[in-house]
């Protein structure tokens, strides 16, 4: 949410969202968070997906790149 709010992402809050979801969705996914509000938390799930790091596309092109001869010790 840090990284939300520096990029200006949560200023301004003039828009309305509603939609139908499971209870048991919600519920998990505010325990998994912490988060306690339905606002807090789909600010917060809207954030992360607005702010995707690319990490898991950097990682699947970094595939196998690192040399085989490089000691890691294990």
């Amino acid at each position: 949410m840090a990284r939300a709010q520096e990029s200006g992402l949560t200023r301004g809050k003039a828009s309305r969202i509603s939609g139908r979801v499971a209870p048991e969705l919600i519920e998990r996914a505010k325990a998994r968070t912490g988060l306690h509000s339905d606002t807090a938390l789909i600010e917060f799930a809207l954030a992360n997906i607005a702010i995707e790091d690319g990490f898991a596309d950097v990682f699947r092109t970094l595939r196998a790149s690192v040399d085989p001869e490089l000691d890691l010790n294990f």
